[in-house]
């Protein structure tokens, strides 16, 4: 999430107190709680906020409403270029999340919602790192072109670097590795898997973690790949099955004739 209300994101020391709640609620997937702790009063504020709840539904599916609410509320009160087109990402990744999910078809939204942000928010600007990610998202989940993708992350990964985003980070290097992964390159893979995970573990992005420990495992020879999944499926347990689409990359293969 590129917007604060505050400064900081809440992840170092120093940060605003108001951000550093934020984050650990966020992090351990609490984002209607860390979203109570914002008043969308301002647009930074209620950009947060939506942002909250929209990454709720891509880890929950569910709160689909209050997302909504909160992403109108946000495009209300967003008047610079950047404020829109802030607003204009988080429509996409709403649209982008109720698609993947099967809630309803909004691919086309999707694409709408993030062609407008584009043309709103500069080049170079910190929130073009994760427009441009997720342009990768639809690219390589919606439209099935992964040289789109792999071009689309690599631009977030490049913006994330200059912009100082290690969270941002942490999702362009597993995406990049997961399309070295299918094209079988495993020393890129790991690698790139290796080191999101690290970021993850040293932001105490718990609810990022357990997808981030399966990915390697996907990666990894045995017993290795055991292990990280075991201990991914703990922590997905503590979380309360959260993230819902990890169940899938957990489940144990079926035993074969």
């Amino acid at each position: 999430m590129a917007h604060t209300a505050m400064s900081g994101n809440g992840t170092t020391a120093g940060d605003d107190p108001l951000q550093t709640a934020v984050w650990r609620l966020r992090s351990r997937a609490c984002w209607a709680d860390a979203a109570a702790l914002l008043q969308p009063v301002t647009a930074p504020a209620a950009l947060q906020r939506a942002a909250l709840l929209v990454e709720r539904c891509l880890y929950t599916e569910q709160g689909w409403p209050e997302a909504e609410d909160a992403l109108r509320t946000a495009e209300a009160l967003a008047h610079s270029d950047d404020e829109r087109g802030a607003a204009a990402c988080e429509r996409g990744q709403l649209a982008y999340a109720s698609t993947l999910h099967g809630v309803r078809d909004r691919a086309d939204e999707a694409r709408a919602a993030l062609g407008r942000a584009a043309a709103l928010i500069a080049p170079g600007a910190r929130g073009r790192a994760l427009l441009d990610f997720r342009r990768g998202l639809l690219a390589e989940n919606l439209a099935q072109a992964p040289q789109a993708a792999r071009a689309a992350y690599r631009r977030a990964h490049a913006g994330a670097t200059a912009h100082s985003d290690p969270l941002l980070l942490s999702f362009t290097w597993r995406h990049l590795a997961g399309l070295a992964l299918r094209e079988g390159e495993l020393a890129e893979a790991r690698h790139g898997f290796a080191e999101s995970l690290r970021i993850r573990e040293e932001l105490g992005y718990l609810v990022g973690t357990a997808p981030a420990l399966a990915s390697l495992a996907d990666a990894e020879a045995e017993p290795e790949a055991s292990r990280l999944r075991e201990e991914a499926r703990r922590l997905y347990q503590l979380l309360g099955g959260v993230p819902t689409w990890l169940a899938r990359q957990l489940t144990p293969p079926a035993a074969t004739a």
